[in-house]
């Protein structure tokens, strides 16, 4: 079967480590000619080695590179529509994590927060879309949280404003959007197991006990969805499915919700010593 995306030019930032790096190669396992960019060098080193032995690696070129710096990130984006003529695919993961309370986080900490997740989207969005109206095509792609959604203990403030921004953002620009041939869609992703946000980032305590009792994703999981979202055009894909419900219950009974998500008993799982390796379905 001749692969969806074939002929098409992606480009996501984060996209070298985590649920970046196997949504990298699910589009490059898809057909397109994949450009990714990762601010941390270990994590662009890790995957590049990777890539030379993907059997799609000649489809994906990796790059460091800083979604903050606007001139560097728009420079970046301008030269893969050079060399291709054209950009298809534009997926917004990029995300600076400081899992730690107000008084605990300097003010640049938190603001750098919003610069990565929120003012990398808004120049990537400003930047690509008149390509991709001008194509008469093109997708763009939110990775957002449902830490946006539902707000309980443990969490970071400045993470979830992060994610609530790109949230409000990327529906907003649905509707905007909405008789145009240009489609977006919002991801929010509860628990992602097998990356650097629970290995580095947040420690098991901090999250919901209730969480041991729910399943996990992996990166992997993510990504497969993800493409079936740009196959199908979907606007909004919350994951795990459960979230959905959860969340409407959070909306009527915010206290219910915050207690609930307290309640278990015995050690937080460790989602951070989860392996996993990305295979095309």
């Amino acid at each position: 079967m001749e692969p969806f995306l074939r002929g098409q030019t992606a480009v996501i930032t984060g996209g070298t480590q985590g649920i970046g790096w196997a949504l990298t190669q699910a589009l490059a396992a898809h057909g397109a000619q994949v450009y990714a960019c990762g601010y941390s060098a270990g994590s662009l080193e890790r995957a590049e080695a990777e890539r030379i032995n993907l059997p799609w690696g000649d489809r994906i070129c990796l790059s460091r590179g800083d979604v903050t710096d606007p001139t560097q990130y728009v420079g970046w984006l301008e030269g893969v529509r050079d060399v291709n003529g054209r950009l298809d695919i534009l997926i917004h993961n990029a995300a600076y994590v400081q899992w730690d309370d107000v008084l605990d986080m300097s003010i640049e900490q938190a603001q750098h927060t919003m610069r990565v997740g929120y003012d990398g989207l808004v120049t990537g969005v400003r930047t690509a879309l008149p390509w991709m109206l001008a194509a008469g095509q093109g997708h763009i792609v939110a990775v957002g949280s449902i830490t946006a959604r539902i707000l309980v203990r443990g969490s970071s403030a400045a993470y979830t404003a992060t994610k609530a921004a790109i949230d409000a953002y990327t529906v907003t620009l649905q509707m905007e959007l909405a008789h145009t041939p240009v489609r977006t869609t919002l991801v929010r992703l509860g628990t992602v197991a097998g990356t650097d946000f629970f290995k580095k980032h947040v420690q098991p305590q901090r999250t919901p006990r209730l969480n041991k009792y729910l399943p996990a994703l992996t990166p992997p999981q993510v990504a497969t969805a993800v493409l079936h979202a740009i196959d199908k055009k979907q606007a909004i894909l919350t994951l795990p499915r459960y979230l959905g419900p959860l969340s409407l219950i959070y909306q009527m009974a915010p206290r219910f919700s915050r207690w609930l998500a307290d309640q278990g008993w015995g050690a937080h799982p460790d989602y951070g010593r989860v392996n996993w390796k990305y295979e095309r379905e």
